[in-house]
Order: C-alpha cells, then structure tokens, then sequence
C-alpha cells in the first residue's frame, strides 16, 4: 500500500500572521515541516497543498513538491482530499496529514497513524499520547478516549473521561490521552469523509473528525510518546520553537 504524504498549509491564520513563511531555524516553516516528514522516510512522495502563491514558491525554491488547491476549502482534510483526486490516487492507496505547523512531529505518531491503516485495523488511523489530569482542563486540547481495541469512541475538548466520583481515581488514570493531530486514511474513506455533510457534533465540538466518527468510520488510535514540541500558533510558540530548534534533528528516531 503506497503512502502520499500532504501537508496542507494555509497562510490565512491570524493568530500567527504569515505562518507557513514565518522562518523556523532559518528557513520557512512548511519547508521546515516538509524536511520532517521527508526525513521520516514514510512517504513515497510528500507533497504541500496550498491555496497560496508565495508558499507554493517557497517550497517550489526549497526543492519541495507544492500543489495549488481552491481557497474556499473549510478544513485540511478537504485540501489534502483535493490532492488526493487530482492524484488519481487508487482507493486502497493510503494518505498521510501532517499539519503544516507540525517541523517537529514525532517519528513514532506518523509510524503509529499510518500502520493503523496498512494493517488493516481501520480505514483512518491517529495518533495520542498517554497524559495526565492537567490536560483535562484545558479546552484547547483535544482529548480521545478509545475502546478495547485502540479505537476511537469520542473527540472532545471537554474532560474525558469525566470522573464521576474521586475514589475512582485510579481507573481514570490510564484512560486520559491527548490527541495528537496526525492522520492517515485509506482513500476510499478519505473520499467518504469529505463527502459527508457537518455533523452537528462536529459544529458543537469544532472538532472535524467527529464527522466520520459519528458516521461510523472507524478511527484507529496508536499510542505515541509525549512530543517534544507542539504545533506552531502563536508569536510566542514560534518564538520558543527557534529557542529549541538548534537542538532537534531531522533525523527521525526508531517508531
């Protein structure tokens, strides 16, 4: 099963103006999260969806593979699902996402997503880490909690699982993970994903993976160690992010 690896890269943020060429170490930041999934050797070709000039340029300069894509996409998904036809892409043929905020995405999460579906374990395949209960308070964490199996059962920014009484404390524990935003898909589900209209779960939650979920597309979790960093949002993220990138190799450790 061949992977394609897309990065879909908006430069219409506002909460970090410019962020695929705000300069990471130097270079532009989709550059940056492109040299990443290259050197994880996971993809036969990575490619960045944009539906901007300037970024198509810059990745075009670095070497990179860049495809333009329509503007009005609401989400990566759908770009990275444009990719995916213009491609022609057979339906067995498996896509990976890697948001294009993500230079220091980990080996084991893209390793873990994408062995989800060549296993056959389900047509979509994720990523979260084992956390604790800080994370439950912080809406801007996506948290999941799976079944048996190491499959999704829900997405929420809430606390999950809701702890009902104090002395079951130690049940919760090992229940809390945080999502981590990579995926993988078969195509044929990639394809079914995007043709599926909002789910009001999906509106309530601003979570677009509770779309396939409550349709019942199967997401598979894999377990992932804690990154070393985060996605890129704000000044101060990309701030910290140059404070610790003389220190972090593109050279992917062992998933």
């Amino acid at each position: 099963m061949s992977v394609v690896a897309v990065i879909p890269a908006r430069r219409g943020a506002t909460r970090l103006v410019d962020k695929p060429l705000r300069l990471l170490g130097g270079r532009p930041l989709v550059v940056r999260v492109l040299e990443r999934v290259q050197a994880l050797e996971i993809a036969a070709r990575v490619i960045v969806a944009t539906d901007d000039d300037a970024v198509h340029a810059v990745v075009r300069e670095a070497g990179g593979e860049a495809v333009l894509t329509r503007a009005e996409h609401p989400s990566g998904t759908d770009r990275v699902a444009e990719v995916a036809d213009a491609l022609a892409l057979a339906d067995d043929a498996i896509v990976l996402n890697v948001q294009g905020d993500e230079p220091f995405v980990d080996a084991s999460a893209v390793h873990g997503a994408v062995d989800v579906v060549r296993q056959g374990r389900a047509p979509i395949g994720t990523a979260a880490v084992r956390a604790d209960d800080a994370v439950l308070t912080m809406p801007d964490v996506v948290k999941v909690v799976v079944d048996d199996a190491g499959r999704a059962l829900y997405f929420s920014r809430a606390p999950i699982p809701y702890l009902r009484d104090p002395r079951d404390a130690v049940h919760r524990a090992a229940l809390i993970r945080q999502h981590l935003g990579v995926y993988a898909y078969r195509v044929d589900a990639l394809r079914r994903w995007v043709a599926l209209p909002p789910h009001p779960l999906e509106l309530v939650e601003r979570l677009e993976q509770l779309r396939p979920l409550a349709a019942g597309l199967t997401i598979g979790v894999a377990d992932a160690p804690p990154p070393r960093f985060g996605g890129i949002d704000t000044e101060s993220d990309l701030a910290r992010a140059n404070d610790a990138w003389a220190s972090f190799t593109t050279v992917p450790t062992p998933a």
